[in-house]
C-alpha cells in the first residue's frame, strides 16, 4: 500500500505524461459503434458501489464454460475473481488518468495465442496482421451482431490487459532498489554462522502442568482478530447408496448379447409367423445391424493396439479377418467385437529433424534467419551424419531441428495419414524401419528415420452398457428412503453402523464449493447446507449424477465472522500452553552458564549446526527457527546467549564460527535480479492490497 500511496501524491506528474504519451483509444470505436450495453438488473456482486449484473455474470460463466471446459463453479469462481480485479483496477486507472493506446491493445492482441494463431489473421508472409484482425471486426458488427456482442467481452478484458500493463510499468519504474539494500540482501543470503546449542523441548514438561482455560484461547482471538476471521462454513455427514448392476444384474445384460451372435428363429407377433433373424457373424449390413442393437454406433476408423481394452487387446488385434470376441468388459459396457480388417503398417512412429529458413512456405520458425540455400546446406550435412550413425538423430535433433518435438529428440511418436505432414507421411509410408531420407516440404527440410511400425485393426462392435436391473434400483431406492426416514428421527451414525453403512464426514464445506470428497459435482447439497431454513441436525436424500442417492445430515454450521474459541482451542492452546512452558523452562534453568551444564539438567544433548543461514532459517536437528537464528548472527564468535524462547522450545546457543562475505563489488546485476523477482510478485500483491482496501459484497451464492 505504501507503493500506491507513494503514486497517488505524484499522480499530477503521472497524468501529465501519460496524457502526453497516450491517446484515449477505445478499440470498439475504432472498429465502429456498437449497441449499447443494457442497465443492470440485481447485482451478482458489488465492488466499491460498482454493481456486477447477473446478465453480464451469466454470459461470462457460460462462454468460460465452454471455451475451456469449466464446471460451471469453476467458471462462476473465474469470472468472479477477474470481474473483482478489473473493477479494482479501474479504479486505480481513474486515479491516474491511465488508458491504452493503440500500440499498447496491438500489444496484447498481438500476444494473446488464440487470435495470433488463427488463420483468417494471418498474411500471406504467414504472419499475424493486426489490420487483418481489424478488418475482421468491423465486418463483424456489420454482419453477425450477436457475435460481435461476444466480442466485445472479449474487448473489454484486452483493453484492460493493456492498462494493466501501463500501471505496473508506473509501479515498477517507481520501485527502487538502493546499494545498501542489495549488500544487506546479499549478506542475507551468503553469510553464515556455526554454532552449538542446546535446546529443551517444551514436550518435556506435561501439558498437566500448564493447562489453558477456554476464557484464555478467546481472549486470544480478541486479541489477535486478524488471525481467526473465517467465512461462513458447514460440517456434513453423509452415506452414499450407489445404483450398480450386481452380478446377477451383469450375467442378464451378457447372456442377452450372447444371442445376438448366431443366427436365430425368432415368432413374429405381428405376422404370426416363425423368422430367422441374423446373427452378428452373419449380417451382410453392419451399419444397421450395430444400429439396432448396440448403444453405440459404427465407427469405421482404423485403431492400433495401445487404443485396445488393455486386458483384451492382444485377443482382440490377433483375431482373424470375420472372428468374433466377446463379450468382455471395456469400462462400464460389455461389447462384442468383429475383425473387419487389417490396415499392414498403418500407424508409423518416426523421428524427424526440421530445418527451417526464412520465408518458408508454411511459415519461418522462431528465431531462423537462414536462407533456404544454408538450410538446404545443413540439412544435408546433418543427413550425412545421421545415415553413418543413426544413434546420433536425438542428439542432433535437440541442437539443431526448428520443429515443436525437438525436446522429444526428434521423436512423432505414432501417427497414420492425415496426421502430419503429407510428404514426411510418404516417406515414412513407403520405406522400411531404420530407413533414414531428405525430404523436403512447405515448412523447410526434414531428416527422417522410421523408427517402428504398426498394424492398425478395424472393428464392428456392439456395445451394452452394464446398468442395473429395475430390481436392483428399486431396492436401492428403498433402502435409501428407509435410511432418511429413520436417520431422521434417530441417531445417524448408530443407524449406519446397524445397516452396515460407511459414514463419511466432511468439514468446511464454502459457501461456493460445488464437489464434495466422494460427490463430485453434488451443488444441491451445498446449497441445502446453507438455506436459511436448514437447521443442524436436519437430514435429506439427494440423487447421484452417476446413479444411487445419498443422505446428508447437517452437523454444524458456521457463520462469517471470528473463529469459535472451541474449534480452535486445539491449535492456540498450543501456542499458549507453549509460552507459559517456555516461562517455566527459563525459570528453572536461570542462572545455568554453560551448553554442557543445561543438557545435563535437562537431559539432553548439545548439538551441533554448521554454515548455517539467515535466509533459510533453519536449523538441524530443531526445525525451521527464524528467531534462534537471528539471534545467532547477533552474538559475536565464542559468545553464548542467555535463554532464548523459540518455536519449539528454550535454547542456549554458542556461536563458533563466524563467516561474513564480502560487500559485493557491482552491485548492478544482482540489482536487476532482485528486481526482477519482485516485479514477479507485486502483482500478487498489488491485488491482494487493493481487494484488503475495498469493499467487495458477494451475493453469488443467490444465483448459483
Amino acid at each position: 500500500m505504501a507503493i500506491l500511496g507513494k503514486i497517488r501524491q505524484r499522480s499530477f506528474f503521472l497524468i501529465l505524461v501519460i496524457g502526453l504519451a497516450l491517446f484515449a483509444f477505445v478499440i470498439s470505436g475504432a472498429f465502429g459503434n456498437g449497441s449499447g450495453d443494457t442497465g443492470p438488473t440485481d447485482p451478482v456482486g458489488v465492488v466499491n458501489d460498482e454493481e456486477i449484473s447477473v446478465e453480464t455474470f451469466r454470459f461470462l460463466v457460460d462462454q468460460t464454460e465452454r471455451s475451456y471446459g469449466y464446471t460451471t463453479m469453476q467458471a462462476v469462481d473465474v469470472v468472479w475473481q477477474q470481474l473483482v480485479r478489473n473493477q479494482l483496477f479501474q479504479a486505480e486507472f481513474e486515479t491516474l488518468g491511465i488508458d491504452a493506446g493503440r500500440d499498447q491493445i496491438e500489444q496484447v492482441v498481438s500476444s494473446t495465442e488464440s487470435i495470433i494463431t488463427n488463420p483468417q489473421f494471418i498474411n500471406e508472409a504467414g504472419f499475424f496482421d493486426f489490420g487483418l484482425f481489424t478488418e475482421f471486426i468491423a465486418q463483424l458488427r456489420e454482419e453477425n451482431p450477436q457475435a460481435y456482442e461476444s466480442w466485445k467481452q472479449q474487448e473489454e478484458s484486452i483493453i484492460s490487459s493493456a492498462r494493466e500493463g501501463i500501471y505496473f510499468d508506473l509501479i515498477n519504474s517507481s520501485t527502487h532498489i538502493t546499494e545498501n539494500e542489495a549488500q544487506l540482501r546479499y549478506h542475507l543470503e551468503t553469510d553464515n554462522v556455526d554454532l552449538n546449542y542446546v535446546r529443551v523441548p517444551y514436550s518435556s514438561i506435561p501439558d498437566s502442568l500448564a493447562p489453558v482455560s477456554i476464557n484464555e484461547v478467546a481472549a486470544y482471538i480478541k486479541k489477535n482478530p486478524s488471525e481467526f476471521e473465517q467465512d461462513a462454513s458447514r460440517s456434513l455427514e453423509f452415506v452414499s447408496f450407489s445404483e450398480l448392476a450386481t452380478e446377477a444384474d451383469q450375467s442378464v445384460i451378457r447372456a442377452e448379447m450372447e444371442t445376438l451372435v448366431e443366427d436365430r428363429e425368432e415368432y413374429n407377433e405381428v405376422s404370426k409367423l416363425t423368422e430367422n433373424i441374423e446373427g452378428f457373424r452373419t449380417t451382410k449390413n453392419l451399419t444397421d445391424f450395430i444400429g439396432r442393437y448396440s448403444e453405440e454406433g459404427f465407427d469405421s476408423i482404423y485403431v492400433p493396439k495401445g487404443k485396445l481394452p488393455a486386458d483384451y487387446a492382444e485377443i482382440i488385434f490377433n483375431l482373424g479377418e470375420g472372428e468374433i470376441f466377446g463379450p468382455y468388459k471395456d469400462n462400464n459396457n460389455f461389447k462384442i467385437s468383429k475383425l473387419l480388417n487389417r490396415k499392414k503398417d498403418g500407424s508409423i512412429r518416426a523421428s524427424h529433424i526440421v530445418i527451417s529458413y526464412v520465408d518458408a512456405p508454411a511459415g519461418t520458425a522462431p528465431g531462423v534467419t537462414r536462407t533456404k540455400a544454408e538450410a538446404r546446406t545443413l540439412a544435408n550435412d546433418i543427413y550425412r551424419q545421421v545415415r553413418r550413425d543413426s544413434d546420433k538423430m536425438a542428439e542432433l535433433a535437440f541442437k539443431n531441428s526448428d520443429g515443436p518435438n525437438r525436446t522429444r529428440m526428434g521423436d512423432l511418436g505414432f501417427f497414420q495419414e492425415g496426421q502430419i505432414e503429407e510428404k514426411v507421411f510418404d516417406f515414412a509410408n513407403k520405406n522400411r524401419v531404420g530407413r533414414v531420407g531428405l525430404v523436403e516440404s512447405d515448412f523447410g527440410f526434414h531428416i527422417i528415420r522410421v523408427t517402428d511400425k504398426e498394424d492398425l485393426v478395424l472393428l464392428a462392435s456392439i456395445s451394452r452398457k452394464i446398468i442395473p436391473s429395475d430390481e436392483t434400483s428399486n431396492k436401492v431406492f428403498k433402502d435409501a428412503t428407509q435410511f432418511e426416514m429413520n436417520a431422521a428421527k434417530g441417531d445417524f451414525n448408530a443407524l449406519a453402523e446397524e445397516s452396515g453403512y460407511n459414514v463419511r464426514s466432511v468439514t468446511s464445506v464454502n459457501e461456493l464449493d460445488d464437489a464434495l470428497p466422494g460427490l463430485p459435482r453434488q451443488r444441491n447439497i451445498v446449497q441445502w447446507a446453507f438455506a436459511k431454513d436448514t437447521r443442524v441436525g436436519d437430514v435429506k436424500r439427494f440423487s447421484l449424477t452417476a446413479g444411487g442417492y445419498v443422505i446428508v445430515k447437517l452437523t454444524n454450521a458456521r457463520e462469517k465472522g471470528l473463529a469459535d474459541a472451541n474449534e480452535v482451542y486445539p491449535t492456540v492452546s498450543r501456542t499458549l500452553r507453549n509460552e507459559k512452558k517456555a516461562k517455566m523452562i527459563q525459570a528453572d534453568n536461570n542462572g545455568i552458564d554453560t551448553l554442557e551444564d543445561l543438557a545435563a539438567k535437562n537431559g539432553v544433548e548439545v548439538v551441533t549446526a554448521l554454515a548455517v543461514n539467515q535466509k533459510s532459517g533453519t536449523l538441524v536437528g530443531a526445525g525451521y527457527e527464524p528467531y534462534i537464528v537471528g539471534a545467532a548472527f547477533g552474538l559475536e564468535e565464542q559468545a553464548s546467549s542467555d535463554l532464548i524462547k523459540g518455536k519449539n522450545g528454550v535454547f542456549k546457543l554458542q556461536v563458533t564460527a563466524k563467516r561474513i562475505s564480502p560487500d559485493l563489488e557491482d552491485t548492478a546485476t544482482y540489482i536487476n535480479q532482485l528486481r526482477g523477482q519482485e516485479r514477479q510478485a507485486l502483482v500478487t500483491m498489488i491485488v491482494k492490497a487493493l481487494q484488503t482496501a475495498a469493499n467487495i459484497e458477494d451475493n453469488r451464492a443467490l444465483y448459483y
